[in-house]
């Protein structure tokens, strides 16, 4: 064994360089043969020395001019130096020479790429991929896919990664790349027939388990992909991008307790971020324990105080619990980030319209309907609010708006209706509960929560039950 090998290395470089110098300078040198000029141009590159590589190459090819892999060597620092045309008449010369070596074609590739000559880079690839086995072959379908990839043929992006996958099932980078081109390209059939066909041979292979978890996860088959992700996290114990969409299928599942789990073991292994304590807070509202969605979305919101989505949800745990104030105060900074969201308007408006503000309230809902004068759920606030201050007239006037908005929503006409009595309008009120009921009886019950006393109506009542008894006949 050598005791000393890089001293020997660098006494060897220092021999090359001496050798070198002295003939570029007309002096008695060691004859330097193809691996010494290559050695010499590796160094130099590595030295950032891009104009002494390039001398080397052409000193060298003038010494050896029938090196095949001398001209590669000048080509890639023709490449780098953007002089592409000269690099491919030079790698059409080398080709004479040696058409078998694959640096020819990628590089080749690389220059017909920077001149935006994607076809032909492709066409060249294709062709190469008849000559070449293995490891090669796997290093120019990489190659294609980015050609593909850059010129937006993102079928056959897919398609390469698949022979890839033919030819080097356990490649990572491959395995890696066709999770997202299966998503990209919504190929999820073929991708589950080539990954279960990995794990048959290689079955502790965990990224390809977490791809066909992600395959099945695309076509909503959740409970398919939660047993494969679990076989990768058996594999890979920390594996956390697999407890991330484990924790996103359990939540389509509306399984809250197993997806707070497994999002969990998510914040264990990496770095907390507020997507993953906003699922948490998500999971424990579903399930009813307000403090522990506010207590996560709180940490969410620490984490990314900009987003405006996250205050809207902290805001309505307190909201759920009529804790107004405490939500407007969230609801507030949720505005400022989004000033033209419909849900925050409209959840301001009602926190607003609970404590009684119902002038700063209807300005809330005035900015959701100017702003979608055709959305439905604007205008029912709207006229709510102002049924609740007794502003009667300000509502009617409201309504008809409204109608000629929406196109006559049905349950618009509930509330104008309901509107109509509060003005003690009846008869204009009777005829426009006939119409409502004839069109769309199932709003029945909005009408009623808007104004209870249209019970005390005889006549009002007895419309009710008349198409009450109609619908029971029907049946």
């Amino acid at each position: 064994m050598q005791q000393y090998p890089f001293q020997e290395d660098k006494e060897e470089m220092m021999q090359l360089l001496s050798d070198y110098e002295n003939l570029k300078a007309g002096k008695a040198h060691n004859f330097l043969e193809e691996e010494a000029y290559i050695k010499l141009i590796d160094y130099f590159e590595d030295a950032d020395n891009l104009t002494e590589a390039m001398t080397a190459s052409e000193i060298a090819l003038e010494q050896l001019p029938f090196s095949s892999e001398l001209m590669f060597r000048k080509a890639d620092l023709l490449i780098v130096n953007r002089k592409y045309l000269e690099a491919l008449d030079l790698l059409d010369t080398a080709s004479l020479y040696d058409s078998n070596n694959i640096s020819l074609y990628i590089l080749k590739t690389d220059a017909l790429l920077a001149l935006d000559r994607q076809p032909e880079a492709a066409s060249i690839l294709e062709a190469a991929l008849e000559l070449f086995e293995g490891e090669e072959k796997a290093d120019l379908l990489f190659d294609l896919a980015d050609v593909y990839d850059d010129y937006e043929e993102f079928e056959k992006v897919f398609d390469c990664l698949m022979m890839l996958l033919e030819v080097d099932p356990t490649s990572e980078e491959a395995l890696y790349k066709i999770c997202f081109w299966t998503d990209f390209t919504g190929r999820y059939e073929e991708s589950i027939q080539i990954h279960q066909k990995i794990i048959d041979n290689f079955p502790y292979n965990e990224i390809a388990w977490f791809n066909l978890a992600a395959a099945y996860q695309g076509l909503k088959l959740y409970e398919k992909a939660i047993d494969a992700y679990q076989f990768a996290v058996v594999i890979e114990e920390k594996f956390d991008y697999a407890y991330r969409n484990m924790g996103d299928a359990f939540l389509r599942l509306r399984k809250y307790k197993e997806a707070i789990e497994v999002l969990e073991k998510v914040l264990e292994l990496s770095r907390p971020e507020d997507v993953i304590y906003e699922a948490i807070g998500h999971c424990y509202h579903k399930l009813g324990n307000i403090a522990q969605a506010r207590f996560h979305y709180k940490k969410a919101v620490h984490l990314n105080n900009d987003d405006a989505k996250l205050h809207y949800k902290l805001a309505s745990t307190y909201m759920q619990e009529q804790q107004w104030q405490m939500a407007i105060k969230h609801l507030e900074n949720a505005i400022r980030i989004n000033r033209n969201s419909k849900e925050i308007n409209l959840a301001i408006g009602e926190c607003k319209m609970q404590l009684k503000m119902y002038k700063e309230a209807t300005q809330y809902f005035g900015a959701v309907v100017l702003q979608r004068p055709t959305n439905v759920a604007g205008w029912e606030a709207l006229i709510k609010c102002l049924m609740k201050a007794e502003s009667f007239d300000e509502a009617a006037e409201r309504c008809q708006v409204a109608l000629h908005h929406t196109g006559h929503k049905p349950i618009l006409l509930f509330y104008y209706t309901a509107v109509l009595f509060a003005q003690n309008k009846s008869k204009e009120a009777l005829l426009q509960l006939e119409n409502a009921m004839t069109i769309a009886p199932k709003f029945l019950k909005k009408l009623i929560d808007l104004h209870p006393n249209i019970l005390q109506n005889s006549l009002a009542v007895d419309i009710i039950s008349r198409f009450k008894k109609q619908r029971k006949s029907r049946k």
